[in-house]
């Protein structure tokens, strides 16, 4: 219960004043340490301040990566032509869709791509959800490390938005955060392969990382046939360049390429 003395001085001006400053400092603080990390999603601010988040690797070579599966329907026919152009890539799963899928996250790995962390579900990151974060990042991972045989070494966030909440859930569950260098705007529904070939193109320097998306759940509807179709071209390009194009693993993102290998047992 307050006191008369109590209430009497939190009417106080001054008191009410102090209070109210004291709680717009403490909201402010959590917008910031929630927002200013989401700034690493502009690539011009990324590549400023952040730039080992562009995935800069070995300047030999270009790490090809794939978001948002793996997807029953489209994923078998990335690795097809994968396999055609013998090129090895990184697919960064969803939880959610690993959980449904896992024979088909267990054939990416023997087709010797490389399996990490997108999330568990795909969650906009406007609203602070730190403990959630951290939960179902570490639940993801599990599932991407049962279904692999090996811990999982990376992290890419939805919508490529690292909060602050993102970046503690991947600190504490052992992933280095990587976003990409160069994309194909894939997801749109005016895609073309001639569309995210030049796109690809524009971005990709040596050490780049290329971010395509090998199912359209949560892009246009029919968007991953641009992507699908754009491969063997933005494959020939970098080849042209004398740039070799494979998974992260092999690309000396914070790690050497051995290391990386010793890690993930390939």
């Amino acid at each position: 219960m307050v006191s008369a003395a109590g209430a009497a001085a939190w009417r106080a001006p001054g008191r009410r004043a102090d209070a109210w400053r004291a709680g717009a400092a403490a909201v402010a603080g959590l917008a910031g340490w929630h927002v200013v990390p989401a700034a690493t999603w502009l690539p011009g601010v990324r590549g400023a301040l952040w730039p080992a988040l562009d995935g800069r690797g070995d300047p030999g070579r270009v790490a090809l990566t794939f978001d948002d599966g793996p997807d029953p329907g489209t994923t078998p026919l990335f690795l097809r032509a994968l396999e055609r152009l013998s090129v090895r890539a990184t697919f960064f799963v969803l939880g959610e869709r690993l959980e449904r899928a896992p024979a088909l996250g267990r054939l990416i790995v023997a087709e010797g791509h490389e399996l990490a962390v997108h999330g568990w579900g795909h969650a906009p990151p406007w609203v602070p959800r730190p403990v959630r974060e951290v939960r179902e990042v570490a639940r993801a991972a599990a599932l991407v490390s049962d279904v692999a045989g090996c811990r999982p070494l990376w992290y890419r966030p939805p919508y490529g938005v690292l909060t602050g909440g993102r970046w503690a859930a991947a600190r504490a569950a052992g992933l280095r955060p990587v976003l990409w260098s160069a994309w194909g705007r894939d997801w749109t529904a005016d895609a073309t392969p001639a569309s995210v070939r030049a796109e690809v193109a524009r971005g990709t320097r040596g050490g780049a990382t290329v971010l395509l998306h090998d199912s359209d759940a949560l892009c246009a509807p029919g968007s991953w046939r641009a992507a699908l179709g754009a491969l063997p071209g933005l494959v020939a390009d970098c080849r042209a360049r004398g740039l070799v194009v494979g998974r992260l693993a092999d690309h000396g993102v914070g790690l050497t390429a051995g290391a990386a290998r010793r890690r993930t047992g390939r």
